[in-house]
């Protein structure tokens, strides 16, 4: 039996398509991070879609509201009593530092991008901040009344060789107590787990701690005498804290890692109905992953995985991403696009009012002599 013929032949060509994300619906989309927009036209027969081109803004917030936040304690208050020394203001601020010795002194720097020495005045400020807004509150609850201004014993430096940041206080002990921000959700890192399905506690991106360089446990300061006094040996003179009052020890904390402070270094781009990139997921201890061989990573989560080359603020534009979609046979048609940019770990990325726009390549097969009497 002859077999006949198919007269059909098909190419294939190629149809770009550039998407502003300007030009969806701002009042539906207030974010440009998640938003449906439709193409000029319905594009037929497609048989692959890759991306082609794309420029994005570097705007993002290294620091944001899921690692903007630290904790820590007074739990060793400097006590005048101790060193035969009478001050009416630094007794009564003994009596409320020592009052709140069990409390959690909540920090919460600013969100945006920062180099280490710009962390380190923001944290010195915030810390004495937080302090003096403790006492002020002692003082007010008690009805006492004397010349207190501020709190300003607590000093935080970067040490530029080491790449380590130094937390001191020139009289009184403390604790940073990270531990205690496994517990709470709020802006830390176990929202976002929820979010992700999953309360178990994460090994990375955990809270601001993490990025200053600091481990899942509290850490607690190292008293030092006059001698002994934390010294950068790379100045001239290098001791960065002292003591302030008589008989007392200044103490210090120095993060065991380096700090880090870069931000995420790529996002994911998702399509839906269009992706094609299975992606890990990071490991958790939990029942299922004590127990089961099995992975927790997700199949065809994202259709893309951009790189942010930059700092903020600037642009950077990059083209010919290697993943693509295969579609045997090819799709009947593609005309409404679902586009969704987040990071790995759940959160969307925010460009704030900063505008991008990236090129789709779509690979089309085409009867012959239908695209002939096309064109």
């Amino acid at each position: 039996m002859n077999l006949i013929p198919n007269a059909h032949e098909f190419v294939h060509y190629k149809k770009y398509v550039s998407i502003h994300s300007e030009d969806r619906d701002i009042t539906k989309y207030p974010s440009s991070s998640e938003f449906d927009i439709e193409m000029p036209e319905e594009i037929l027969n497609v048989s692959q879609i890759c991306l082609s081109t794309w420029t994005f803004p570097s705007n993002y917030n290294a620091i944001n509201s899921s690692n903007s936040r630290i904790k820590f304690r007074i739990n060793d208050p400097y006590n005048p009593g101790e060193h035969s020394y009478s001050s009416l203001l630094d007794e009564t601020i003994f009596s409320a530092l020592f009052y709140n010795l069990a409390t959690d002194i909540v920090v919460d720097v600013e969100e945006g991008f920062y180099n280490p020495e710009q962390m380190a005045i923001e944290l010195t400020n915030k810390f004495n901040e937080a302090v003096t807004d403790l006492i002020q509150a002692y003082f007010v609850a008690n009805a006492i009344t004397v010349d207190f201004v501020s709190y300003d014993r607590f000093r935080i430096v970067y040490h530029a060789v080491n790449q380590k940041l130094w937390f001191g206080n020139s009289a009184d002990g403390f604790v940073i107590t990270n531990e205690s921000l496994l517990d709470s959700c709020g802006k830390q890192y176990v929202c976002l787990s929820e979010a992700k399905g999953t309360t178990a506690k994460e090994y990375v991106n955990w809270g601001l701690p993490y990025n200053l360089g600091f481990e899942r446990i509290n850490a607690t300061s190292i008293a030092a005498s006059t001698n002994t006094a934390p010294r950068f040996y790379y100045e001239d003179d290098g001791y960065w804290l002292v003591p302030t009052l008589p008989g007392a020890q200044v103490h210090f904390i120095k993060a065991p890692q380096k700090i880090n402070l870069m931000g995420q270094s790529f996002f994911y781009m998702e399509l839906e109905g269009l992706n094609c990139i299975d992606e890990t997921s990071p490991y958790n201890l939990t029942k299922f992953t004590k127990t089961s061989n099995e992975t927790n990573g997700r199949v065809n989560s994202a259709f893309a995985k951009i790189a942010v080359p930059s700092t903020p603020i600037s642009q950077w534009f990059d083209y010919d991403s290697a993943p693509y979609k295969l579609f045997m046979p090819p799709a009947d048609r593609i005309r409404k696009l679902r586009v969704k940019l987040r990071y790995h770990n759940g959160q969307l990325v925010d460009f704030g009012t900063f505008d991008y726009t990236f090129t789709l390549e779509f690979l089309v097969q085409q009867n012959r002599v239908n695209l002939q009497r096309k064109y």
